[in-house]
């Protein structure tokens, strides 16, 4: 029986788009056991990912957007780690502006499935927050790792450029309500939250 777990630690940095900046404590979640783990986003602080990792194999880097707040220490960990940077690729407009330079190791898809410590996180993908944002689910684990798509309280910003708000309320009511009410939300930022929790808190339509 492998001891798959869930392993979280915050980073804090800047959030820059549109030409404003805004001081952010992000979320970084770690999947996996003794031996191997998913890194689900890689903001601000590669060194500290590095040292939550040790010297367990980081199958892959998720990134659940494009943002910077949620990117801009991929490149770091990928290289120091041997780990590919995984991107779906309609964020690549994002991605772009802070790594101009280096592209993403891989694309996510809608639908395709990771295993790591024997558990399943399956890539869902649910435009709104930004064109490619992703959530990723455990159904095995009964945890959605939601990125900024759904928080505590709601749907993520819609604010800002390559942001929509009636397609993130599809994603959400389309893609992820329909999951188990007591599947646990782990969120790019803030505190964890329930599917069941956040439905009142999603319009019915935008």
């Amino acid at each position: 029986m492998s001891d798959v777990r869930v392993e979280h630690l915050t980073t804090s940095g800047v959030f820059s788009l549109d030409g404003g900046s805004w001081d952010v404590d992000n979320n970084v979640w770690l999947v996996g056991d003794d031996e191997e783990v998913v890194v689900i986003d890689a903001p601000h602080d590669a060194d500290a990912i590095i040292e939550a990792v040790g010297d367990r194999d980081i199958l892959a880097i998720l990134c659940t957007h494009g943002h910077n707040d949620h990117v801009n220490a991929a490149v770091k960990l990928g290289d120091a780690m041997d780990a590919p940077i995984l991107l779906h690729p309609d964020d690549r407009v994002l991605w772009d502006m802070t790594h101009p330079d280096r592209e993403p190791d891989g694309e996510l898809t809608d639908g395709e499935t990771f295993e790591v410590a024997g558990t399943e996180l399956t890539v869902i993908h649910t435009p709104g927050h930004a064109p490619g944002a992703v959530c990723l689910y455990a159904p095995g684990l009964g945890v959605l790792f939601s990125g900024d798509t759904l928080f505590q309280g709601g749907p993520g910003a819609t604010g800002r450029s390559y942001s929509d708000f009636p397609t993130i309320v599809e994603s959400i009511r389309s893609r992820l309500l329909s999951l188990p009410a007591e599947t646990v939300v782990n969120t790019g930022h803030g505190p964890a939250t329930t599917i069941g929790a956040e439905e009142a808190n999603v319009p019915e339509d935008a």
